[in-house]
């Protein structure tokens, strides 16, 4: 257990990496943020329409392409 000096720095190094820790952005929340257009087929999230243009020619070639993509 710690005592005197070593107890307040210890408590100054734990307040100062909660503080580090709270200013983060939580990871799922950004790639979330990131992921904006589904496939109108399988539901799949992609992050812009190249992704999602090549992923609908790779995977759903049988139906037509989707007007968002022309």
């Amino acid at each position: 257990m710690a005592r005197g000096m070593a107890k307040v720095q210890s408590k100054e190094k734990r307040a100062k990496k909660d503080a580090q820790q709270s200013k983060q952005i939580d990871g799922k929340a950004a790639r979330a943020n990131q992921l904006k257009i589904v496939c109108s087929v399988c539901k799949a999230p992609m992050s812009d329409a190249r992704v999602y243009k090549v992923h609908f020619e790779a995977k759903h070639s049988k139906f037509p392409l989707p007007d968002e993509l022309k």
